[in-house]
């Protein structure tokens, strides 16, 4: 299969350990590898809390941060060494879909602008009519009704209308891969469904792999083919969606599903799981990222002796091997 978006041995630090060692590094993204194969469109769902590198992840996917060391590849070539040619196809074939879609929006624009723009920008359509149609085919595709949503401004339209019209401008370009950065975190409850089965139905019917991110494991489940489970830039555990969430073998992923709220409420939730440790800098880290929140860390995992770094223990699950011999 050929790798049309590639992340080999990515890492994106911010910050600096300043004069005569003092300031602080942060480590965003750490030794990331992920692929995007041109034949195989999927679902993939990159998932952990506020602060594992999940966002970061996804702008180094889209070029607008350039790796600390590792190499982003578009269709084969290094992201930097692209032409001008290419990095436009580039910004056409990898779409964002934002958490907020209320800045997305200018406030003194009807919403007609964030789609004539595209087109406009990418020479999409040959006439007005054309324009027209395309646009009123695209918010078809996400389940709006054109003469109930053009013509309006942002603030006419409830956040759910706001979020789809941002996938249908996605879907104006044909974008091959998606980036969508928690796309439903901001809206109701009710409304997630929908945007959740629109993304969907671009991945199934028109072939657009999707890179999903959230922190929200049940969505996950629901709509995914491949995860990659993030704590402190690192991926601790991957595989299919099918492998890993019914039968997860990392500690932090499993603190991840017992989060979850169930719906029987005689069940109740346990204590409360030790959290990290913010005071700790990225660059302080001698062991394990996660031997602080460990309920059975070794000293060889707290002191870095012990081999780290991604096994594979069944048919496409893996996971950090740290924690295999600390459990």
């Amino acid at each position: 299969m050929s790798k049309f978006l590639e992340l080999d041995h990515v890492t994106k630090t911010f910050g600096s350990s300043g004069i005569l060692g003092q300031g602080s590094l942060t480590v965003a993204v750490d030794d990331v590898s992920l692929s995007i194969d041109a034949d195989k469109p999927d679902i993939i769902t990159v998932v952990g809390e506020s602060g594992s590198g999940k966002t970061t992840l996804a702008r180094l996917l889209l070029g607008s941060h350039t790796p600390t060391s590792g190499i982003v590849r578009y269709n084969g070539k290094d992201f930097s060494k692209l032409t001008k040619r290419e990095k436009r196809n580039f910004r056409r074939e990898i779409q964002p879909i934002f958490q907020d879609p209320f800045e997305s929006y200018n406030p003194f624009y009807k919403v007609d602008h964030v789609l004539d723009a595209p087109i406009k920008n990418f020479r999409l359509a040959s006439s007005e009519a054309n324009k027209k149609r395309m646009i009123e085919d695209a918010l078809e595709m996400v389940g709006l009704l054109p003469e109930e949503t053009l013509g309006r401004f942002p603030h006419q339209l409830s956040g759910g209308q706001r979020q789809r019209i941002m996938v249908a401008r996605a879907l104006l370009l044909k974008p091959k891969v998606i980036l969508a950065d928690e796309p439903v975190s901001m809206v109701d409850a009710s409304l997630r469904a929908t945007i959740l089965d629109s993304i969907r139905r671009l991945n199934k019917e028109l072939g657009i792999s999707v890179v999903y991110i959230t922190h929200d494991l049940t969505t996950a489940y629901q709509i995914s083919d491949s995860i990659m489970v993030m704590y402190r830039g690192t991926v601790v555990e991957s595989g299919s969606v099918d492998a890993v969430i019914p039968n997860p073998q990392h500690t932090y992923t499993k603190l991840l599903i017992e989060s979850i709220p169930q719906p029987d409420p005689r069940d109740r939730w346990g204590a409360e799981p030790p959290q990290q440790n913010w005071d700790i800098q990225d660059d302080e880290l001698t062991g394990c990222k996660f031997s602080d929140r460990c309920p059975t860390p070794t000293e060889e995992c707290k002191n870095g002796t012990i081999d780290m770094g991604l096994i594979e223990v069944a048919p496409n699950h893996f996971v950090d091997q740290c924690c295999l011999k600390c459990g």
